[in-house]
């Protein structure tokens, strides 16, 4: 079965986003391993909880077919942490999907692998993370979900299952 790696934001995913992704994903055939900062269980902003199978420190891309980054406020933290760029990093050197959903694009964009591509983000209407990721070198695309190459990207919980099963079907 193929694996997905979903990473959470140890304190404050979405949770609405990381039901809908797990569930496009799972309907698209993958089996989920979930990721995190540390292992243990994470929180989600509207009361939900997971537990981590790995530290994104032990993370291996090749032993996973496609990644996912969930938002949620706690997402704006992994836009700073080297280990999450380096995955975001190593996903595109080995051709594999990659997608990220809400403000986690901003996470691929200071990784610098949203350069030059098409890609959608969460704004809530301050434009904010949209100059974010045009500043990286990112085409706004302003869809609620947006294909480049192999790179995902959804606008937010609305999205969440047409981005987890686009995701799955690359």
């Amino acid at each position: 079965m193929k694996r997905a790696l979903i990473i959470l934001a140890h304190q404050g995913y979405q949770d609405q986003e990381y039901a809908g992704v797990r569930n496009g994903l799972e309907e698209t055939g993958f089996s989920i391993v979930i990721g995190s900062t540390i292992a243990g269980m994470c929180t989600g902003r509207f009361g939900g909880a997971e537990q981590t199978d790995v530290a994104l420190r032990d993370v291996r891309v090749g032993e996973y077919d496609c990644v996912a980054f969930i938002g949620g406020p706690g997402a704006a933290l992994l836009k700073e942490d080297p280990e999450a760029l380096r995955i975001a990093h190593e996903t595109v050197r080995a051709q594999k999907p990659l997608g990220a959903i809400c403000i986690a694009p901003l996470i691929l964009a200071r990784a610098k692998v949203l350069e030059g591509r098409r890609a959608t983000v969460w704004d809530g209407g301050t434009r904010e993370q949209i100059a974010e990721l045009e500043r990286y070198g990112a085409i706004f695309t302003g869809e609620s979900v947006s294909v480049d190459g192999r790179i995902v990207t959804g606008d937010g919980p609305g999205a969440a299952e047409e981005f987890g099963k686009t995701l799955g079907s690359l």
